[in-house]
């Protein structure tokens, strides 16, 4: 026997009992209201909501707060309209560097920290939220989850080639311990509430 399979032997025979996980369900309050708890949490971060009906109520905001010439990419085919549509992942990474505005759409997000869950299937190329100068993220009202546990719950059992949870904009407090937005990816991050 070698030094590594006695190694790995020894581990193997030496596993702790198992024991059951906590009961966390105390930390679910109902008497909240989850997408105020969300805009209180991502606010608190550097982010923004913009309570909407629609998609044409984000093309109008776009159009009204983005009038310069900038380039804007989105993976949302309702936004055609308004910058270039990314539609599958075959964009090449290094064509992005200059992007000033990203539009995507979120598969959940968490009120108790602000945070959404993006999958690649929703972004395309995995680089678009973290090299755009200004991020935007549709979320439809009824995909926000009071906690992470709950998130967890919902996304733990499907298979994602990549996903993450982004929480506000880019932010370091590292130099000084002075807080910096968008110190290393997204300057700002708009949440669009789909009611």
């Amino acid at each position: 026997m070698t030094s590594r399979e006695k190694i790995l032997s020894a581990v193997k025979t030496n596993q702790p009992e198992l024991a059951t996980l906590p009961d966390v369900d105390f930390l679910l309050q109902e008497d909240i209201d989850v997408p105020e708890k969300f805009i209180a949490s991502l606010t608190t971060i550097g982010g923004q909501v913009i309570m909407v009906e629609d998609h044409d109520a984000i093309k109008a905001f776009i159009a009204e707060n983005f009038k310069h010439p900038s380039r804007k990419i989105t993976t949302v085919s309702e936004l055609v309209d308004v910058a270039e549509y990314i539609e599958d992942n075959s964009a090449n990474p290094h064509s992005l560097e200059n992007v000033d505005y990203a539009i995507i759409q979120a598969d959940l997000a968490i009120a108790e920290n602000g945070a959404i869950w993006v999958s690649e299937d929703k972004i395309r190329t995995r680089v678009l939220p973290f090299i755009t100068q200004h991020l935007a993220v549709i979320v439809r009202r009824e995909d926000i989850v009071p906690t992470m546990h709950q998130a967890y719950n919902k996304i733990g059992s499907n298979d994602y080639g990549f996903a993450t949870f982004i929480a506000g904009p880019s932010k370091t407090a590292d130099i000084e311990q002075s807080l910096v937005l968008g110190a290393h990816g997204a300057r700002s991050m708009t949440v669009f509430l789909i009611n």
